[in-house]
């Protein structure tokens, strides 16, 4: 059974997020053949505060 975590910053709505379990799930599937049925996204929101980027965190960044 396929299973993909995605961590990505707090923010996306749920339809963007919707989006992003049905094309990972579609790309497993494509790229090892497993049924759908089998496939689990499991998607990790992350505070922008918590995410780093060259020294300064997300949030102080305004992204």
């Amino acid at each position: 059974m396929p299973f993909a975590q995605i961590y990505m910053l707090e923010g996306r709505t749920p339809e963007q997020k919707k989006a992003v379990i049905e094309k990972v799930t579609a790309a497993l599937q494509e790229a090892v053949g497993a049924p759908k049925e089998a496939i689990r996204v499991w998607i990790h929101e992350m505070p922008k505060e918590n995410w780093g980027i060259a020294g300064v965190s997300a949030k102080d960044l305004g992204r």
